[in-house]
């Protein structure tokens, strides 16, 4: 049944994007990149974490309507954690209001210790997104995000992660220090009992007349029926964008 309204959701974007008139462009292919640094590795869903150090590097492909970002994250001990490869394509594109669709095929890994030597599992993952963002002005926007994640391997969970999003950059603080405020509440159902409703904030401060920032992000847990109880979960750093 959730699977079927997400494909309806999903047929009535693509609907709505092509009752719009689509504008030629002649934009050039933008690149970008970042590392980052983190004491306690948060994922995309920030219930779920390496719970240890971790590096995670990303790249930023966009050419018109399409974006490709592909992040590669592993643990200090140079075993992978996950693989992403979000592919976006937006819909509708207004001045205040974009929607898009994505699919992401993405790759998590588990380890198991032995004796002397340790297994890497490699459970593979098929995601599906509808995501729409208003922007009430420059500075300030909100987004709403859904994803249909459907595990590929026996055992693997699946389920939805249902995200709501608000973006405040350049926060000036005191006059002096410049922020980027976002605040993160999400829902997830996934089977195996990892359902919950979650907050996610995260604050990021860019050093003056640098590539660098450093950032925090706390995960704290609404209401859950994952047991034990999700303890609060915080997580900082230091990423390098170029």
């Amino acid at each position: 049944m959730r699977l079927t309204l997400f494909l309806l959701i999903n047929f009535m974007a693509i609907l709505s994007f092509s009752q719009e008139k689509i504008i030629p462009s002649k934009q050039q292919l933008k690149a970008s990149a970042s590392v980052s640094l983190n004491t306690n590795g948060m994922a995309p869903v920030p219930a779920f974490s390496l719970d240890k150090p971790a590096i995670m590097a990303s790249v930023l492909l966009i050419k018109n309507r399409f974006s490709y970002e592909p992040t590669l994250a592993y643990g200090f001990d140079r075993r992978p954690w996950f693989i992403d490869n979000w592919m976006h394509y937006k819909l509708i594109v207004k001045p205040a209001f974009e929607l898009r669709a994505g699919f992401n095929p993405s790759s998590y890994f588990s380890q198991y210790a032995l004796s002397d030597e340790y297994i890497l599992y490699c459970q593979r993952f098929y995601t599906f997104e509808l995501a729409g963002m208003y922007r009430f002005s420059h500075a300030n926007s909100l987004s709403l995000l859904c994803w249909s994640d459907r595990g590929q391997e026996t055992g693997s969970i699946k389920g939805l992660y249902f995200g709501l999003f608000w973006d405040k950059p350049c926060v000036n603080f005191c006059g002096k220090v410049e922020m980027d405020l976002s605040i993160q509440l999400y829902y997830i159902n996934y089977t195996g009992n990892n359902d919950g409703l979650f907050i996610s904030p995260k604050i990021t401060s860019p050093v003056r007349k640098s590539p660098f920032s450093i950032f925090l992000q706390a995960n704290q847990a609404i209401q859950s029926n994952i047991t034990p109880f999700p303890k609060f979960k915080f997580n900082t750093g230091i990423s390098y964008t170029f």
